[in-house]
């Protein structure tokens, strides 16, 4: 359940990899899809409900199309999409849409699973966990076809795919009787780039955790936590994994922010545990959750610049401290904090988007390099960066979105290079005093 946001490295003439990075959103939406939308809305109010899916349909393709198929057999129309590991089939003849989408093959039926099941279908608005002919686990959603307004069938098709997508992966983890289903569309990383995410996530987090278990707690409980933090966004954005470990990091993200009473300390050790969870998986167990995915829906917000902006304001001043006491590692974790979570919760305008994958690419460029990208912009040797392609990217990604954004300016001239936390500082100045206004 990933988000396929592929982000090329826009360079030319470089040959590199298409890694999916962050989670997927589908607020990138273009202009003839939005066409398309006004298009739906208003065949079925002219009670045109066939011709009103198709633009439906075609309104949710993502920028390569292949996410969407559908076909019209005998005056029913068919159609798949594509969610991350699931497929969600559905059909529409004269009297109703009906879809369904498997979550995983039963070798028996366990009551614990049934019983998990039947109580989130207390959560669910529009659908339904169900057992099919063949006691397999799947979810579906149904509606008379007069009833089956474009508004209705995103929010059911979002609630359908999201949730099947997400629980096939921990239900099979979980129970031995359960098996995947319908899950033939998905790629598995090359062995190369399976075998690179495997490393860096353990490097990561045992940096991490060694780091943590030698602060003072007491003195530096908020550095701790920013450590923890910016390793968990790091993790989610640049592996960008599924199952288990995908959940981790999810839970880990909403028990630190859960008002629950515990201290900033409890916490920190929460998510230290969770990160030990992680490291008590094999390598075979680990590699199996880093495939590639299409993605449909996204579960990201979508926020304006000023959203960003707020952010940046609100964390940024808090590397101060760490630097004058000379914790550069913990300074340098909050700009990484703040890409990270930006990234996680929510779906930025596009140039933020952009720009901040840039700064994982120059922070993180050993991973990137590992990953075969042709990553030059920060020598960890000689701490020399490489400031004319840092400049030229960045100019680069504004050109690219000034028709959308065209007070798009970013200020390259107040970057600094002296270091890692003088660069992460300004470049996120950067972006904090970006003019992304579209009038």
């Amino acid at each position: 359940m990933s988000f396929l946001g592929r982000f090329l490295n826009n360079r030319k003439g470089q040959n590199e990899p298409i890694i999916p990075f962050g989670r997927y959103s589908d607020a990138y939406k273009s202009d003839a899809q939005y066409i398309e939308w006004d298009n739906a809305v208003q065949a079925f109010e002219e009670e045109n409900y066939l011709q009103s899916l198709e633009h439906f349909l075609e309104f949710l393709k993502n920028e390569k199309g292949n996410n969407i198929r559908y076909w019209i057999d005998r005056g029913v129309l068919n159609f798949e999409i594509i969610q991350g590991s699931k497929k969600i089939i559905g059909l529409t003849d004269s009297k109703q849409v009906e879809i369904e989408a498997k979550v995983a093959q039963t070798d028996g039926l366990d009551i614990r699973f049934m019983r998990q099941l039947m109580e989130r279908n207390y959560e669910l608005k529009y659908s339904r966990f169900a057992l099919d002919e063949n006691d397999d686990i799947s979810m579906r959603f149904d509606t008379d076809l007069i009833d089956a307004s474009p508004y209705k069938l995103y929010n059911a098709l979002k609630e359908v795919a999201i949730n099947s997508d997400k629980l096939d992966d921990l239900l099979i983890d979980e129970y031995e009787v359960l098996m995947a289903i319908d899950n033939q569309h998905i790629e598995a990383n090359s062995d190369t780039e399976a075998a690179v995410k495997y490393e860096f996530v353990k490097q990561w987090i045992q940096k991490t955790l060694s780091r943590s278990e030698q602060l003072n707690k007491k003195e530096l409980e908020a550095g701790e936590a920013y450590l923890l933090l910016d390793l968990t966004y790091k993790l989610d954005y640049l592996i960008s994994p599924e199952g288990f470990m995908m959940e981790t990091l999810e839970r880990t993200h909403r028990r630190y922010f859960s008002r629950d009473g515990h201290s900033v300390k409890e916490k920190s050790q929460v998510m230290r545990n969770e990160f030990q969870q992680i490291l008590s998986k094999t390598k075979e167990e680990l590699e199996k959750e880093f495939y590639h995915t299409i993605a449909t829906f996204g579960i990201t917000a979508p926020v304006n610049h000023d959203k960003v902006v707020s952010f940046i304001d609100g964390e940024l001043p808090n590397m101060d401290w760490y630097l004058r006491n000379n914790y550069p590692d913990i300074a340098l974790a909050i700009p990484g904090y703040i890409a990270g979570y930006c990234m996680f919760e929510f779906a930025v305008p596009q140039p933020d988007k952009e720009l901040l994958h840039f700064y994982f690419e120059v922070i993180e460029g050993g991973y990137f390099r590992a990953l075969g990208f042709k990553n030059d912009y920060y020598n960890p040797d000689n701490g020399k960066f490489n400031k004319s392609a840092i400049r030229s990217k960045i100019q680069y990604i504004a050109k690219s979105n000034r028709k959308t954004f065209p007070n798009i300016n970013p200020n390259v001239s107040i970057l600094d290079f002296k270091h890692l936390q003088s660069f992460a500082h300004s470049y996120m100045m950067m972006i904090r005093q970006m003019d992304l206004s579209i009038e």
